[in-house]
């Protein structure tokens, strides 16, 4: 099972960022992530431009997003940008995308929301076709083609997975046969769901089922009885995102807190219901929880054994 994780710290200055992945890829993790978001407190607006700060102090571990927002960009830019990272980083880029969620974040960039799935799908599909080294060309004036350069290391790009809520979202992602990528917001049993809606969408459209299943997760691990059940007591009280399930779920259903035995279990448990290849660990929902704890928790997580964990 491949082991990654977001970055936990709210500042996003380069030199955070960059003691965050070195002490990640030490610890034997595999892939550091970047949400995008706009227009808030910590907001990441580009985190391909965060994600190139850390390249050049790192060797091994693959620099993600979760999710780069495709609606916003024109395909060329952010194909010339995706290249660009990949090649920075030695061939070493997971591009997570998505649409974006909030009338009024996509209406900034005027972008109509009943707009976003067909701008997604048709920015992805000349992103891909630009990085093939075809000529783009304008359909009303052919003899204006480009070719990008440079292409990504990656051939024929990038590993793309694309970030789905609705079914709508997981309809679009099985019809392009790309691999969904799980939030952290979702039950077991919605992902579950999900999972089977992307798989029916892959076969009515007769592209085959991804093998890859990446799940992102807030995974929070501690031997110290006491910081766990507070945590515990803490995430149940303030349920940040119950607007996105249902309003019954228990912690455990959504996350993953408790010490070593547990949390190898509830491991396990997502690889047996959900055929789970890629573990991420969620920081979002774990509040301000002292740095020392948060790297304690990240090192007893790359200690675990699943039964199924490469280390």
């Amino acid at each position: 099972m491949h082991l990654g994780l977001t970055s936990w710290r709210t500042d996003h200055c380069a030199q955070a960022l960059i003691e965050q992945a070195v002490f990640a890829e030490q610890l034997g993790y595999e892939s550091f992530w970047l949400t995008e978001h706009h227009f808030s407190d910590n907001a990441i607006p580009d985190p391909l431009m965060l994600l190139a700060s850390v390249a050049g102090d790192t060797h091994t571990i693959r620099l993600a997003t979760a999710s780069y927002l495709l609606p916003l960009r024109h395909p060329l830019h952010a194909a010339e940008q995706v290249s660009m990272l990949d090649q920075l980083s030695g061939g070493r880029l997971i591009l997570g995308v998505g649409r974006g969620v909030g009338a009024n974040m996509l209406r900034a960039f005027n972008v109509e929301p009943k707009d976003k799935r067909q701008r997604f799908e048709r920015h992805l599909k000349i992103m891909i076709n630009a990085w093939s080294g075809a000529c783009i060309a304008d359909a009303d004036d052919p003899e204006t083609g480009v070719v990008l350069h440079p292409l990504p290391v990656q051939i024929p790009h990038p590993p793309i997975w694309v970030a789905a809520f609705g079914p709508k979202a997981l309809a679009q992602a099985g019809q392009l046969g790309l691999p969904y990528l799980a939030s952290p917001l979702e039950t077991i049993d919605d992902i579950k769901r999900n999972i089977n809606l992307h798989n029916q969408a892959c076969q009515e459209s007769k592209q085959l089922i991804p093998t890859t299943r990446p799940i992102l997760r807030t995974v929070f691990v501690s031997d110290d009885k006491k910081v766990v059940d507070t945590l515990r007591k803490r995430l149940s009280e303030n349920n940040n995102a119950s607007r996105w399930r249902d309003q019954c779920a228990s912690l455990d259903d959504w996350a993953i807190i408790g010490d070593q035995q547990f949390a190898s279990e509830k491991i396990a448990e997502y690889q047996k219901r959900l055929s789970m290849t890629h573990l991420i660990i969620s920081h979002y929902h774990l509040g301000d929880l002292p740095q020392l704890l948060l790297r304690e928790s990240l090192e007893l997580i790359s200690q675990l054994d699943s039964g199924d964990n490469k280390r």
